[in-house]
Formats: C-alpha cells, structure tokens, sequence
C-alpha cells in the first residue's frame, strides 16, 4: 500500500481522497479561481471538473449569495468557518440546486490565507421529501396534520358544494377565515368575489350601510348611491366574521336576507334580489349567547346550517413545527434572510407555550424571531422575551405555578424524541433514557400521538 502510494503524486493523492468524499469539495485562491473540484461536485452541478478549475467560483455555481453574501469570502476575510448554511445554486442546465455548504480558510505554512475551500451537500432529496410532506398536510393554505382538522378537511369539499350557510366557531387566531376561502375556493362560485366584513370593528350604524348599502339622498353626505357589501359578492361568498356581535335590530335584517333572499339599501324604496352564499364565523359561542338572551335563536338556526368547530392550538401542538417551517420560509421571503430552520431548544419553547393566541400569535413569534436572527438558525435567544420569561419559570402577570410549565415542557421534549426518531417508540424511550412502557404512560397522560 505505501510502495503503490509513493508511486502516486501529491497531487493525485490529494483527488483520490477528494473524489472518495460523497459531499461536493471544491477550493479557490486568493483570486477566486477554483484550484479543485471533486467528484460528487461534478455531479451535483453537471460541471466537469476540466471546465470548472481556473474559473472563477461564482461562475461555476451562480448561487443566490454570490454577489452580496458569499459565504466563503465572509469566511477568508474574517477566518470564522461557515457550517451547513442552505442556499440555491444552479446548475449547468439552469436547474436550482438547494444544497448545503460548510466553508474554512486554506494557510500556507506561515499560517497565512492561501484560498478557501468549501464542501456542498445536495439537498435535493430532503426539500422534495419536505415538499410531500407539506403537500400532504397542506390544503388550501391551511397547514395541520391535527386528527380534528384532518377530520374537517375531508369534508370541507361537501361543505362547499352545498349551498347551506355556515358558521365556524373557534378562539381569535384560529384560522378562521382561512377555512371560509377553502370553502370558497371549493365551491361552484370561486369566479366571483368572495367579500369578508369584520362586524365587530364597524358600529352598528355603519355596518348596516356596508352591507346593504345606500342610495343618494339617504343622508347628508350620500352623495351618490353606493353598493354594499352583498352587491359587491353578488354571486360569490360573502363572509362575516365576529357574527356574534352584531345589534339585535342589524339580526332581524340579516335573517330577512337569509329567509327571502332580499333586502333593500338604506333609503331605497324597492327591494334587491340576492344570490350569495353566507359564511360567519364568530370566537363566542353563539348557542351561550342564544341561551343569555343577547342572540336571535331564529338566525341562530338558519347560520348553523352546517357547523365547523376549529380547536386552539394549544389542541394541535404537533401542527406547530409544521407552521413554524411554513412562516420561516414566509418571512424569508419578505425579510430577504437565509434561515433554515428553528434549533432544537427554541422549538421546544414554542412547543410548551399556550399560545392564547393561536395561530396569529405564532406567527407574529417567528416574524420577530426571523427579524432578530443573525445566524442561520432560530436560536432561544431570538425569541420575544416574554415567552424567554416563560421559559425560565418568570411568568408575567401570573401566580407561579410549577407544575403547569414543568409538565408543559417535559410534553414537549417528548414530543420532539418522538419527531426526532421518526415516531420509534423504542428509539424514543432508549434516546430520553426511560423505559418504553414509562413512555407509553406518559405519552397518554399529556395526549400525545406520534404515527
């Protein structure tokens, strides 16, 4: 073995090796020019090696970070190494590549930069796996692969062939009006408008004049006529969100449009003919508000048609890895920011929260996370301070009670053994250091499921 290596040159010593490694390895000079170029970086970029060595670099790859955030120049000019930061390069056929790289200098023997070299692992298999897996759990724009709202989806697209009105309950954040545009979206009537209308952010004067609007001369500044709100749908969907805190007299309005399909514009002395579709949505029950006396049974029963109950997030805490990815990849877009993912103990932060607010107040948590990071990962420290706070068992504003976060954090890291290991109960047990029939029991005491 030695005689058949001192046979070979250093040079060729050096490709061997190179070429032995299944990540793509390439090096530069101090110009930029590529010096080396292996094997597996011949096949991920479609570049023979002939063709890319004295080339320079960013000419070889085009990736989106050659111009203005190279992550080997960062690397030669400060000495810090790079590690599994993902970007996009193409390849020779224009193709996008998602791949990730990890950079470090090259020194001469004084110890002085020399060049740098940079290996590359093609991703292509992992984003397209990632990709079926959001397919798989998304629909719609709605993103879950909670048992409830799997449940929901499946006869959402019944829902929308009818012509029935429905009314979706659930916590503020929830998801509501996402449900409303599937349905739709789904329907016989997605070529005309779909008009949403928050009726609890108008005054009950203003909000009659929205809907049904009004003819010139009805008031002082009616200076024309102007349609409402179901003029505007005519045809389509018309969603009203917060049903439940409309005025009593505005309820005996609405249940006339439901029941005869009518209703006449402020100031108007005939009546309009209507063909809309109704969706409401409110974050009360309005069966409690019925029984209080504050709701009209009659319009109860003809908006609870076909009912849909959306559960908190905190009745769906396996769908918050999947909303995490989601909104990452979402403010990346809007922020221009490279961040590839959330660290193992940050999302176990999130994972333990309550989230009072749902789904909204996810993703405003990671929108202040992704404007904070300055790494390629979401780390705790990115986090707003108050859940931080939560964290280390200083709650804000509440009486400290430690059974409530401790229990709420061993769920989580209990759920991420589970992700961790691909559902393995025995993996998961051997990983977290208890017996598998603790985790058993554990696992029904918090209500996790793991398929």
């Amino acid at each position: 073995m030695s005689r058949a290596v001192s046979k070979m040159s250093q040079e060729q010593f050096r490709e061997v090796i190179l070429d032995s490694i299944a990540d793509g390895v390439f090096t530069v000079d101090g110009d930029w020019n590529v010096t080396s170029f292996n094997r597996a970086a011949e096949q991920i970029t479609g570049v023979a090696r002939e063709q890319a060595i004295g080339q320079k670099c960013f000419d070889v790859f085009h990736a989106n970070i050659c111009e203005a955030a190279c992550a080997l120049r960062e690397t030669m000019q400060s000495g810090r190494q790079r590690v599994d930061r993902r970007i996009n390069i193409l390849n020779n056929h224009g193709e996008k590549i998602p791949v990730s790289i990890s950079t470090a200098v090259l020194r001469n023997e004084r110890g002085e930069v020399i060049g740098g070299v940079e290996t590359f692992r093609d991703l292509s298999a992992v984003e397209l796996l990632r990709r079926e897996i959001n397919e798989r759990y998304t629909f719609h724009d709605i993103i879950s692969k909670n048992h409830e709202i799997r449940r929901i989806l499946g006869i959402l697209p019944d829902i929308a062939a009818s012509k029935s009105t429905v009314l979706i309950e659930g916590p503020t954040g929830s998801g509501k009006e996402l449900f409303a545009k599937a349905i739709h979206s789904l329907s016989g009537r997605t070529r005309r408008k779909y008009v949403a209308v928050n009726c609890g952010a108008l005054p009950d004067t203003l909000l009659e004049s929205e809907l049904f609007g009004y003819k010139k001369g009805a008031f002082t500044d009616a200076k024309k006529d102007k349609p409402g709100r179901f003029a505007l749908a005519e045809g389509g969907t018309l969603f009203l969100d917060e049903i439940g805190d409309i005025s009593s007299a505005l309820q005996v309005k609405l249940l006339r449009v439901l029941q005869e399909k009518e209703y006449e514009p402020l100031g108007a002395t005939a009546t309009v003919k209507t063909n809309v579709r109704v969706i409401t949505a409110t974050n009360r029950s309005l069966a409690d508000l019925v029984g209080r006396g504050t709701f009209r049974e009659d319009l109860y029963y003809r908006l609870n048609v076909l009912k849909i109950v959306l559960p908190p997030l905190s009745h769906r805490r396996e769908d918050i890895p999947l909303l995490v990815d989601h909104f990452i990849r979402k403010f990346n877009a809007q922020q221009g920011k490279q961040i590839d993912g959330i660290s193992e103990e940050a999302l176990g932060v999130l994972m333990g929260h309550a989230f009072p607010g749902n789904i909204r107040q996810l993703q405003n948590v990671i929108e202040h996370a992704v404007v904070l990071c300055r790494k390629n990962r979401i780390e705790i420290e990115c986090l707003p301070t108050e859940l931080r706070q939560e964290m280390s068992g200083g709650r804000v504003g509440e009486s400290s009670s430690a059974s409530g976060p401790l229990l709420e954090a061993e769920a989580a890291v209990i759920f991420r053994a589970l992700q961790r290991h691909s559902g393995h109960r025995g993996k998961t047990a051997a990983g977290l250091g208890i017996d598998k029939t603790t985790l058993w029991r554990k696992m029904k005491k918090y209500g996790i499921t793991h398929p």
